[in-house]
């Protein structure tokens, strides 16, 4: 059986960056990085559906380590997967990433002293490996399925119905009418590009989101690459998107109604009066209480103007043959319905966690600085911001994970444990905890404190104190020393490099 420092399940953002951290400043400590599907790139390569871009600055979204060089600010995923591969030839990571490897179990042992996975290749076969720590950076959704509601009359529909999740290779949508169901961040993608070649593209939503326009380009970067070093523009640029990305989240928390008129505002005057924006882009929550939708150069905008696109603001009463009947009596016809309705919480990747034989319920764990869970040993799961750029908290989280293998080093130990009792607990994501998505989901959701350390705070800032510079023995995390030399068990090999 295979034994290895470090395991690390999944090849997307999360994975690739802690990766390359631990190749930065733990050379010489063993890991592999086990990949259920057939490429990296996680979120960024499972989606395809037209114009699929970033909602976050790429001067954030991408890696402290690795300048963002690109022009566009508003990366599409094209970019962010060359971006990816990039880092991954940089590092050298390929020779330690196994694709078509599934993790379907993940068993601690206390006598052992490590987790063993049991993983499913693309052949059909198992295998077991090893290790000490297990890092899991599978993120929070299924990508097995999205989420789509109960629509009513939708098996009943002559047309193609599609999820933006699962989007056919090559759908022909020239000239064709299309209904796009939803008003998130993929909707407000998905219009401007596909109205540019469809007959007709009709945005249906049944409550408004908070759009708000960015240049495609930072200006200022833009200004700093020309008279800077890519590392020292990409750390100056990340850090001004940063501040600025708290101030304007604190700032809609502070003082939600002037913010509210702001993003209408800019609606109204990039529609030009095309689109009554206090019925389509006036929610009935306070900005940030749900994640604003960037979109880049007002391009959502400059569809509506136009006669290739329209959004509706309404419920539907049921669907048809040819199209959709709404609460209002209106009826809308389509060639193409797309239900852009969401994601479908999985935590924990779907892999079955226990230790010692007692199952881990993710419901019932509650979180360690936003890193690890109480009362499991040797774990660490890597879930970025709500409120911020998703590697802003990746880049954080590794870098507090080589810290404490410092620690550990240093000392003699080979068990972390965040040791937790009990106290009052509120949601995980507890600032989009308003979020449909969230909402749906909310009962499978591990949990968080009240007080540190057993808060998630999403606040970069926050965390810079807690897990960049914070004390790694800060009398929660308990520790046990390795223990005299055993022989190794019949059939355990051990790779180059393991400690212990």
């Amino acid at each position: 059986m295979e034994h290895v420092d470090v395991i690390i399940v999944g090849a997307g953002i999360s994975g690739i960056g802690v990766a390359a951290h631990l190749r930065q400043r733990q050379p010489d400590r063993t890991f592999v990085m086990l990949e259920g599907r057939h490429a990296i790139g996680g979120t960024w390569d499972l989606f395809r559906y037209p114009g699929i871009r970033s909602d976050s600055d790429m001067y954030t979204f991408g890696y402290a380590f690795k300048p963002w060089v690109a022009d566009r600010n508003l990366a599409t995923a094209e970019a962010i997967r060359n971006y990816l591969h990039e880092t991954v030839d940089e590092y050298n990571l390929e020779p330690h990433i196994r694709f078509h490897h599934r993790v379907l179990e993940a068993a601690w042992s206390s006598t052992e002293r490590r987790w063993r996975l049991r993983v499913q290749r693309k052949d059909g076969g198992v295998v077991d490996l090893t290790c000490h720590f297990l890092v899991t950076g599978t993120g929070y959704y299924n990508y097995e399925r999205g989420h789509t509601p109960d629509l009513p009359g939708l098996d009943t529909f002559e047309g193609q119905v599609i999820h933006p999740q699962h989007w056919p290779e090559n759908l022909d949508y020239a000239g064709k009418r299309v209904l796009i169901v939803g008003s998130g961040a993929t909707a407000v993608t998905l219009v401007p590009e596909m109205a540019k070649t469809a007959a007709h593209v009709t945005m249906l939503q049944r409550s408004p989101t908070f759009v708000i326009s960015r240049p495609a380009q930072d200006p200022v970067a833009m200004w700093l690459k020309r008279w800077f070093p890519a590392g020292m523009a990409h750390t100056m640029v990340r850090t001004k998107n940063t501040v600025m990305g708290w101030l304007l989240y604190r700032l809609a928390q502070g003082i939600p109604e002037r913010i509210r008129k702001y993003l209408l505002d800019q609606a109204r005057e990039g529609t030009e009066g095309k689109v009554d924006v206090d019925v389509h882009f006036n929610p009935k929550y306070n900005p940030w209480d749900q994640r604003l939708c960037l979109i880049p150069e007002g391009d959502l905008f400059e569809a509506l103007k136009s006669d290739r696109a329209d959004i509706v603001t309404d419920t539907i009463e049921r669907f048809g043959p040819t199209g959709v009947t709404l609460a209002s009596g209106q009826t809308i016809d389509a060639d193409i319905v797309v239900t852009a309705t969401g994601l479908q919480l999985q935590v924990l990747g779907g892999i079955d966690m226990s230790i010692d034989g007692r199952p881990l319920d993710a419901a019932d764990l509650v979180t360690y600085k936003g890193v690890m869970f109480g009362n499991v040993p040797n774990w660490m799961a890597v879930i970025g911001y709500t409120s911020a750029s998703w590697t802003l908290k990746v880049d954080l989280a590794a870098i507090w994970l080589c810290r404490l293998f410092d620690h550990m080093e240093r000392h003699g130990f080979d068990v972390a444990t965040p040791r937790y009792t009990t106290g009052e607990t509120q949601p995980y994501m507890a600032k989009l905890s308003s979020a449909g998505y969230i909402q749906r989901g909310l009962a499978q959701m591990p949990r968080q404190g009240t007080t540190a350390p057993w808060l998630n705070r999403d606040d970069y800032f926050g965390d810079v104190m807690s897990l960049r510079w914070g004390t790694i023995d800060d009398g929660v995390l308990a520790f046990k020393r390795v223990e005299d030399a055993r022989p190794v068990a019949p059939g355990v090999t051990t790779s180059a490099g393991v400690r212990g």
